[in-house]
């Protein structure tokens, strides 16, 4: 062997050692965006991947969208926080306002506690009840709502990790409040709730909450909170429209495309591309972290074929139905009723037992949410839902597959 043999085996090694350590950061960034956090009892390898390469992850996270990367001797977390609220960002097991209100209150106790302590749920609504009564907020846990309430709570930091049944289960208690149960905490409570770079008591918008780091006010200050928003946005919403952007905003999508495109390629491996809509980013593969459209779903299926019918019709001079100057549908809710009346009509053999018995009514008003939840159309009124272009870059049909004996 040669010595330019040598030089090139050593060539190919590097190159393919740091395609690796690419495809982790990746991996690392993916799992950061999308998880709560990643405990190091729980994931060992993704865990140590994040403090490897933790100088790279922080600064990009913190340059681009004003995340803050957070690693502990036991995990790592990145602090974010959206610049839009939507209602699917919240926890989908709660159904009510008092479950978060419960959530919180039982941080705050677990903040008074180690991980060696052991303690009784009785002792710990009771130090809430406590608690809460002094900020004017009354609860009875004779009450059964509340105590239901109180149990969702609980059974969402249980899922967490920052809360451990040791003996019994909260669903007893909430059956019956002379039940018990013995429970003891983790050190990772502490960082459920995100830091705020400022005292909550200097807050005065809600604006102002979402910020996640200080600017200063300088005109260097002002480009950054600028550029986290737009990062922010990309990053935590399905897809951002044109229409979706202030002024302000929009410019710099518009001016720094190519930009955001490649910063988010390199670290997410993300596609982006410019409609006429808008800027949106796509996952190159069919899985990931992130829940991705289309999911694995019936309503995603419905959307896909709703997608395909409302291109057939607007294509159809009999049909009627046009679309907007910027590409956009308009849909009563009597229209989308008698659509999915024809496609059940066509493919109910496909569809779920659920999908196939529901009302048409029903049905409507699911497959509107799940639209809207993700971005692919709005309602202008309580009558006129506009569906996006966004959604006919889908189209969707059932075929049959045959698989080898």
């Amino acid at each position: 062997m040669n010595r330019y043999d040598t030089g090139r085996r050593r060539r190919r090694s590097n190159l393919s050692g740091k395609t690796q350590l690419e495809e982790r950061r990746k991996m690392c960034a993916h799992a950061l965006l999308n998880r709560p956090w990643i405990m190091k009892e729980k994931d060992p390898e993704l865990y140590y991947w994040i403090k490897d390469q933790y100088q790279e992850l922080r600064e990009w996270f913190l340059e681009q969208a004003g995340f803050v990367l957070i690693v502990t001797r036991t995990m790592a977390k990145l602090d974010k926080a959206p610049v839009v609220a939507y209602p699917w960002m919240g926890f989908q097991e709660f159904r009510e306002p008092m479950d978060y209100v419960f959530f919180t209150y039982g941080l705050w106790y677990l903040e008074g506690k180690t991980e060696i302590d052991q303690f009784l749920l009785t002792h710990m609504v009771e130090e809430i009840r406590e608690q809460m009564a002094g900020g004017n907020m009354m609860v009875d846990w004779k009450n059964y709502a509340h105590r239901l309430s109180m149990t969702r709570a609980l059974k969402k930091l249980k899922t967490l990790g920052v809360l451990t049944a040791v003996d019994g289960d909260e669903s007893d208690w909430a059956q019956d409040d002379s039940k018990n149960a013995l429970y003891e905490c983790s050190t990772h409570s502490r960082y459920v709730l995100r830091r705020f770079p400022r005292e909550l008591m200097a807050y005065r918008t809600l604006p102002e909450l979402a910020e996640t780091i200080q600017y200063p006010d300088t005109p260097e200050g002002i480009m950054m909170r600028r550029r986290h928003r737009v990062y922010r946005r990309f990053l935590l919403e399905p897809a951002v429209l044109d229409r979706d952007w202030n002024e302000e905003d929009l410019y710099y999508v518009v001016t720094q495309r190519r930009s955001l495109i490649e910063q988010m390629n390199a670290m997410f491996g993300f596609e982006g591309r410019r409609y006429r809509e808008g800027l949106l980013f796509f996952h190159p593969e069919p899985t990931g972290e992130a829940d991705l459209f289309p999911a694995l779903s019936g309503l995603s299926d419905l959307s896909l074929l709703v997608a395909g019918e409302l291109r057939k019709q607007i294509e159809s001079v009999e049909s009627g139905l046009r679309a907007e100057t910027d590409g956009s549908v308009r849909l009563t809710r009597s229209e989308m009723e008698r659509l999915l009346l024809r496609l059940r009509e066509e493919h109910k053999e496909y569809w779920s037992k659920e999908h196939r018995e529901m009302a048409t009514a029903e049905l409507a008003d699911s497959l509107f949410s799940f639209l809207q939840n993700w971005g692919f159309g709005v309602w202008e009124n309580e009558t006129d839902f506009l569906v996006y272009p966004m959604l006919g870059r889908w189209s969707g049909k059932y075929m049959s597959v045959e698989f080898d004996a």
